[in-house]
């Protein structure tokens, strides 16, 4: 059995990887799949506490952590591609359309 320390450190650096994705990179899409990535994340601690303490409520957790992710995805990527048929970019520097 792995031990619950090496788990949780796993998704530490997961999570630190996602956050340093959305601060570092200008892309949308790399913005999008970071989140998702400390989403999951997130997801990966809440099934070692869930198994480690034998409770169900982690697992119910996580199902509406994903319910919000598909959610996420579904409106995110709908907004990306409408975006990018308009401005014809990615880059998020370049994303103004809710200034004067």
């Amino acid at each position: 059995m792995i031990p619950i320390e090496h788990i949780l450190l796993l998704s530490a650096v997961l999570f630190t990887v996602g956050v340093m994705g959305v601060m570092l990179r200008r892309n949308v899409i790399v913005i999008f799949m970071s989140i998702e990535l400390m989403l999951n994340a997130v997801n990966l601690s809440f099934i070692t506490f869930s198994r480690s303490l034998d409770s169900m409520t982690g697992v119910v957790f996580i199902f509406f952590i994903i319910v919000v992710a598909a959610a996420e995805a579904v409106v995110g990527l709908s907004i990306i591609l409408s975006i990018f048929r308009t401005r014809k970019t990615l880059n998020i520097e370049e994303f103004n359309l809710l200034k004067w």
